[in-house]
């Protein structure tokens, strides 16, 4: 009986932290503005991708269009 009354008392407890921490993981999200630092290397990096693209095209005089 006693170990019984013990798991009970086990899953009662692994219920109410799953509760609590359900409870507290409802925050409100803070969306954080990219800085101009961030926006400019976004940018470069796309810009570095259309670059190796042409150059990748070029390279095939077959085909003369840059598919997006």
């Amino acid at each position: 009986m006693a170990m019984v009354n013990q798991i009970e008392y086990l899953v009662e407890s692994i219920k109410s932290k799953v509760k609590s921490l359900k409870k507290s993981s409802k925050k409100p999200y803070v969306k954080m503005d990219k800085s101009s630092s961030i926006k400019v290397e976004i940018r470069s990096r796309r810009a570095r991708k259309l670059i190796a693209k042409t150059l990748e095209v070029a390279d095939r005089p077959g085909k003369r269009s840059i598919s997006s």
